[in-house]
């Protein structure tokens, strides 16, 4: 199997999109670039569970990059994780754009002061993020350049969890003013060892989740117990993992290299569910969670894997040509 995998890699690496490979490609240059603020709230989780409005408002910024075309065109959202937006979103906009597809990435960091949540994951709540994305629709839906019905949402780590929650039809009609609906989700290594009430009910839109099989700051293993939940319950959900691939593999820096995030935190050991009111509790404890608990560990390992990142691109291109209705 894993010679069979190299062999695949090998071709990839070889003959390649040219939005991610080679020879940089004139497609891949945006006709505009526009900066958009983004109204949004900073919530706690809890909050944000339970339907209270009443956080801090706080104005994130989304980049908006239209590709080359005329009228109304398909845009994809990115969502980056605790790094902030990190080297990986790049070549995945330049790809998208060179497909003729926009691209919107949202700054979710920024505008809140912050710059990395690595090694203190409780400056932000988790679902703070799905707040900022359901607000970036509201934005599109007025955009005279964007096709409302084509518009799909992808994510990375932090990004990612937000990504595949934001698919959740009970937080959809919670925060979702906007009238629109994405066409499909793509969560890259997302955290999946939350669960929270009702979130097997998504909304009836494909979801894709990327994901490496030794990660350990996010557990790949989650995620397959939430694919098979949301499967059971008849949802288009497929996970696809990749051999030898860590945490952040499809980062263009240091391919080749596993390394230390030295004091990252991460959850894999806890198991956290939504209980009464919102109150996230620590399933081992029945207390409410906190990053002090024992179960959060510290240095997860990080790498950039240029096989699993051809193979990914080449399946995420496939799949968002056929949503999109590409030729």
């Amino acid at each position: 199997m894993r010679h069979a995998y190299a062999a695949i890699a090998a071709a990839l690496l070889l003959s390649w999109l040219p939005a991610s490979a080679q020879e940089p490609s004139s497609r891949q240059i945006a006709a505009r670039v526009e900066l958009h603020p983004i109204p949004s709230l900073t919530l706690s989780d809890q909050q944000f569970l339970s339907g209270d409005g009443n956080g801090k408002p706080v104005t994130v910024t989304g980049e908006f990059r239209v590709a080359q075309g005329t009228g109304r065109m398909p845009v994809i959202v990115l969502m980056h994780g605790s790094g902030g937006v990190g080297p990986n979103v790049e070549p995945w906009t330049q790809q998208f754009n060179a497909m003729g597809i926009s691209t919107f990435v949202i700054d979710g960091f920024t505008g809140r002061g912050l710059t990395s949540v690595n090694t203190d994951q409780a400056q932000l709540g988790r679902l703070n993020f799905i707040i900022d994305i359901y607000r970036t629709l509201d934005i599109l839906a007025k955009h005279p350049r964007v096709d409302p019905d084509r518009i799909i949402l992808m994510g990375f780590s932090r990004g990612g969890q937000a990504v595949l929650y934001a698919s959740v039809a009970r937080f959809q009609k919670l925060w979702n003013r906007s009238g629109l609906q994405f066409a499909a989700y793509i969560p890259f290594y997302p955290d999946c060892g939350t669960t929270y009430r009702t979130d097997a009910d998504v909304v009836d839109r494909p979801i894709r989740i990327f994901h490496g099989m030794p990660d350990d700051y996010n557990p790949v293993a989650s995620c397959k117990a939430v694919v098979q939940r949301l499967q059971d319950a008849k949802h288009d959900v497929v996970l696809t993992e990749y051999p030898d691939a860590q945490h952040g593999f499809d980062t263009p820096l240091n391919v080749g290299t596993v390394t230390v995030a030295t004091g990252a935190q991460s959850v894999r050991d806890c198991k956290i569910q939504e209980a009464d009111g919102g109150a996230l509790v620590n399933a081992a404890t029945d207390k409410r969670f906190t990053y002090k608990d024992d179960c959060v560990r510290l240095n997860p390992h990080v790498g950039g894997n240029a096989a699993a990142t051809q193979a990914a691109r080449l399946a995420v291109g496939d799949f968002v040509r056929k949503v999109l209705k590409l030729e």
